[in-house]
């Protein structure tokens, strides 16, 4: 496999291919059976967008238009001589246009203004723009309509760049290189939010916009678009492929033109026996290798550069055909070679490799003449992920046909399609062998949630997707989870899971397991999953089990939600197991938090403490000492004379002055006394 510099990296590619068998009488006059594989590079001759702006003109003629082009057709003095014997004239602008002609734009496309002029001066045209320029003069225009600044990469002179600078209502920026794309973003745009768009013109170096992009990365509000027409690069790597698998190579094109001659050296250095010809004529006098006649097995390849037309192209199979026919009769090379292209038809299956990935889509060869186009849409359902989230350069991939655009050159093409036919296979195989599957809740629908799994959109009804109903649906979203297939509609595309299902086998398991192996005073770490006014249940690892309200806070609460939330991590342990009812008791207050052996360790008998009243009776007043442990002011206790009502003298939240009088360590109980501090106080006043 050929490594193309500009890639930095090994391009698989794809070779349009047909094997013929034959007789060939050999020298001793033996019948020897002949294979023949034939390669025809399927980038040979025209890219697509000059083929189309070539014959676009052709066709004018044909018709009998008086035809003009804004500009040379192509860089190519055979097809230009050809058009102008046959009156067609090259002008710079509308101007030059004369009464009676029609203008025809060359592929490298222009501005909307020239566009304008031509409706304004009533000049009739057609429009050979390449469909590869078209898109990045759309990309360009609707970005300057956003308010992006547009930054074109590329050359300012280059009649393309030209074009598409001035489809821009704000303009654009155009810089050479990689080093002025980051000298121009650190300068303009280092701290700022508005948004730039960078694109590269269709002929932009590859190994230069890699960089491009590397720059761009660093800044905040970039966004760049891979509008590259590899078509080059492609046709070289695609030519080492083929010359490197072939016995003989033909490469067609001018002597002097600079693409065909790299061809030849590239298929020179890697096939033994390489020609380069110009016209048809040439083929005659080649000198075919020795023992050529004698092997049984021949591999020829033919490529062609850039430059060459289709019709010089054809000359030379149609000589190659009368050559291999005077070798065997029995064998017509040009049958073969028009065998060796493959057609393409809507929903046929076909294998393409990654070309080229962008914002939007990936670029795919499958073979043919024709660009594959692979949308986001058509990757992926997942709303998350960008086509290199999917693909990558070089990739082969599974693909069905969804529309095909012969006049432009262009099949759309489906990844997602064969996914999904894949998919229902594998879930129909998973349906009956009982088989758990994983996949990510990508969408919350009315009346469940949609998983992707295997590039199929299975529906989990709202039943069988969460444990109970409480559950909201919106908290799956984007959540791997493991599903069972219960339903498989294979005609209409459509599978049904369950979560549920899942969810409750791991559960019963994780119950069995827990019941055989759990004893008092085993300590568990788990997640609480609900509140009520009595406690909180916390799972344990698939099976809850409860924590007391009083077993949640040494202090007195209302409610469990002032110490926990639903979604806390708690250390518990058991307190109790009633198995046969499968009930679980959980602790969670620790001995060492325990507010009343720090009580015992600090306070005692007789001690004078200031403590605040936190609740009243008709019998006194609980005042708290410390935190978690209360005593009682009987209400004989609260004041130096005779109380009726406690209310009359004391409020909660009053702070008082108390002794301790009494200490039950046992049923954990304080009695507290005022009037013992109001007596002692006036007998010490009264000495």
């Amino acid at each position: 496999m050929w490594k193309d510099p500009n890639r930095r990296k090994f391009l698989p590619i794809t070779l349009n291919k047909s094997v013929i068998y034959g007789n060939n009488t050999h020298k001793d006059g033996v019948k020897i059976m002949k294979k023949f594989t034939i390669t025809a590079a399927k980038t040979a001759g025209f890219c697509f967008g000059v083929d189309r702006a070539v014959k676009l003109v052709y066709n004018e003629i044909e018709h009998g238009f008086k035809t003009a082009t804004l500009g040379e057709i192509i860089h190519n003095p055979t097809v230009v001589n050809d058009l102008a014997a046959k009156g067609v004239r090259v002008i710079d602008s509308p101007a030059d246009a004369i009464a009676g002609e029609k203008v025809v734009i060359r592929s490298h496309g222009v501005g909307a203004d020239v566009y304008r002029e031509l409706e304004a001066r009533g000049i009739p045209y057609a429009d050979g723009t390449c469909p590869f320029v078209r898109r990045i003069q759309n990309t360009a225009a609707k970005c300057s309509r956003e308010g992006k600044t547009v930054v074109i990469m590329g050359d300012n002179t280059h009649p393309e760049v030209i074009g598409i600078t001035a489809h821009c209502e704000n303009g654009a920026y155009v810089l050479r290189d990689d080093a002025e794309l980051d000298a121009f973003l650190k300068k303009n745009y280092k701290n700022s939010k508005k948004k730039v768009a960078i694109m590269p013109q269709t002929t932009y170096n590859i190994s230069m916009w890699q960089n491009c992009v590397h720059i761009a990365a660093a800044f905040e509000n970039t966004e760049t678009y891979d509008t590259i027409c590899s078509a080059t690069s492609e046709r070289q790597a695609e030519a080492a492929r083929l010359a490197a698998d072939s016995d003989i190579m033909i490469v067609v094109g001018g002597k002097h033109s600079s693409n065909t001659v790299k061809l030849f050296r590239i298929c020179s250095g890697l096939c033994g026996t390489c020609f380069h010809i110009e016209s048809p004529g040439e083929l005659s006098l080649l000198k075919m290798p020795k023992g050529f006649s004698n092997k049984s097995d021949i591999r020829i390849g033919i490529t062609a550069g850039a430059s060459t037309p289709a019709s010089i192209i054809k000359e030379v199979k149609n000589q190659m055909s009368e050559i291999i026919k005077n070798m065997d009769e029995d064998f017509n090379f040009e049958e073969a070679l028009n065998a060796s292209f493959k057609r393409l038809y809507t929903g046929n299956r076909v294998k393409g490799y990654i070309t080229a990935v962008n914002n939007t889509e990936a670029i795919v060869d499958v073979g043919t003449k024709h660009t594959g186009y692979v949308a986001l849409s058509e990757l992926t359902d997942d709303p998350s992920l960008k086509p290199a989230d999917v693909v990558k350069v070089g990739d082969e991939v599974d693909l069905i046909v969804i529309k095909i655009n012969d006049a432009e050159g262009i099949v759309q093409l489906s990844k997602k399609k064969v996914d999904a036919l894949k998919g229902l296979d594998e879930l129909a195989k998973a349906k009956e062998e009982g088989t758990i599957l994983e996949g990510t809740v990508t969408n919350v629908v009315k009346g469940g949630v949609i998983v992707l799994c295997n590039g199929v959109r299975v529906f989990i009804p709202a039943s069988q997707a969460t444990m109970r109903r409480d559950e909201k649906l919106e908290e799956l979203l984007k959540q791997n989870v493991k599903f069972k297939v219960i339903e498989v509609n294979e005609q209409r595309g459509k599978a049904v899971g369950s979560i549920k299902a899942v969810r409750s086998a791991e559960r019963d398991a994780a119950k069995a397991k827990f019941w055989e192996t759990v004893q008092v005073g085993d300590v568990f770490k788990g997640e609480v999953k609900s509140l009520t006014s009595y406690g909180s249940f916390v799972d344990l690892g698939g099976i809850d089990g409860m924590v007391h309200i009083s077993e949640l806070s040494w202090d007195r609460i209302k409610h469990p939600s002032e110490v926990v939330s639903v979604g806390d991590t708690l250390e518990v342990y058991v307190k109790d197991l009633d198995k046969e009812a499968g009930r679980i008791s959980l602790g969670y207050k620790k001995d060492e938090d325990n507010p009343w052996v720090k009580f015992e360790n600090e306070y005692k008998v007789g001690d004078v403490v200031k403590c605040k009243i936190v609740s009243i009776t008709a019998f006194g007043a609980f005042a708290q000492i410390i935190p978690g442990i209360d005593g009682l002011i009987h209400i004989s206790q609260i004041a130096d004379k005779r109380v009726t009502n406690v209310k009359d003298v004391l409020s909660v939240g009053d702070e008082v002055t108390a002794k301790i009088t009494e200490i039950d360590s046992e049923k954990k109980r304080i009695s507290l006394s005022i009037r013992a501090v109001l007596e002692e106080n006036g007998e010490a006043s009264e000495e």
